[in-house]
């Protein structure tokens, strides 16, 4: 149930245009929820198989940092300037270069979204359940 609201309001997030650092973190927990994460890279082309360990630490590195963040920096992430990467990096327990590191994926993530949102699909529909 929880993951169908989810999955619509990432394809409402395609059709408009919009995706913040919360359809981010979604994301990564309908990933981390789906199986585990090194079983499934390992399937992708060009993936090495990671230390499962590892990505744990790293998801919740990152859920750290996202939930640092006020709720307008998370829908906002413009606005995030050095000294509120600093508040947000004291507050995750991280570093200002694991901010950046997160900003810069989610950005990644972003323009990924943004292409899947302009392209056309067979039938005309999304490629994840709605």
């Amino acid at each position: 149930l929880q993951e169908t609201g989810a999955a619509e309001r990432a394809a409402k997030a395609l059709k408009e245009g919009e995706f913040t650092l919360e359809d981010f973190l979604a994301q990564l927990e309908a990933v981390r929820r789906a199986g585990p994460l090194g079983q499934l890279l390992a399937r992708l082309p060009g993936f090495a198989r990671p230390e499962e360990d590892e990505l744990e630490r790293e998801f919740k590195k990152m859920k750290a940092i996202i939930q640092s963040m006020t709720v307008e920096e998370r829908r906002n992430p413009h606005i995030i300037g050095a000294s509120r990467k600093r508040r947000i990096a004291r507050g995750s327990g991280t570093t200002v270069q694991d901010v950046n590191r997160l900003l810069a994926e989610y950005e990644q993530a972003k323009k990924l979204m943004k292409e899947l949102g302009r392209r056309k699909f067979p039938g005309g529909k999304m490629p994840f359940p709605r």
